[in-house]
């Protein structure tokens, strides 16, 4: 069984989703039978990375509420990521560009280390705060989860698996992804959200069964 998820690094909702299915899949029987791939997604390929500005600001701006009504999603979602273990940092993130993170992601699918990849990336981005645009922090990062240094700067100084990213983006939007995170059991089933983890559950024993 072949899942595929499609996801951004910046998603407070798929870091959100992704513990679900972890947890969903620890309590799956057939765990040994399953392939997990993570898909890239940009949920803004234009943003430009600001240290300098609050993401409730950015986010008040560029969806035209009330900066009031972000900073009371804001709340809602770093109350939900605390059920599941995760300590978002929202009042410290800002904007922040993940193209360059989607590519090593691609390099570090390549030798086994996507899934080691994707969740040090995350944890650094909502739990720590950190720039995960940003060339050292980046490398250090890839680094830590095994990733060559040299192979992780010959990703960072040329455009790398740009193709791949793209290529990942249009297949989801080809397979009705409308919005992140997105999550597809052998290209037959697809979940959309971060869904309980029950929900992740009897949706991996329906696929299964039905694949028998």
């Amino acid at each position: 069984m072949k899942i595929e998820i499609w996801s951004d690094i910046v998603c407070p909702w798929c870091y959100i989703g992704k513990r679900r299915f972890e947890k969903a899949l620890a309590q799956f029987k057939y765990a040994d039978e399953v392939t997990v791939e993570f898909k890239s997604y940009e949920l803004n390929p234009d943003v430009v990375t600001n240290p300098n500005l609050k993401i409730s600001k950015y986010l008040s701006t560029y969806k035209g509420i009330p900066i009031e009504q972000v900073e009371s999603m804001n709340e809602h979602v770093t109350k939900t990521a605390e059920t599941e273990g995760l300590n978002y940092q929202l009042d410290k993130v800002f904007p922040t560009n993940t193209f360059k993170a989607h590519r090593l992601l691609h390099l570090a699918k390549e030798k086994g280390l996507q899934f080691e990849l994707k969740e040090a990336l995350m944890n650094a981005y909502f739990v720590e705060a950190k720039n995960v645009d940003d060339h050292a922090n980046l490398l250090q990062i890839a680094i830590s989860v095994g990733l060559d240094e040299m192979d992780v700067q010959n990703v960072l100084t040329t455009e790398m698996y740009k193709a791949n990213v793209q290529r990942d983006i249009e297949e989801g939007i080809q397979l009705g992804l409308q919005g992140v995170p997105f999550f597809v059991i052998d290209r037959k089933y697809g979940i959309s959200g971060a869904q309980s983890t029950d929900t992740f559950l009897q949706s991996l024993l329906r696929a299964y069964a039905e694949s028998e």
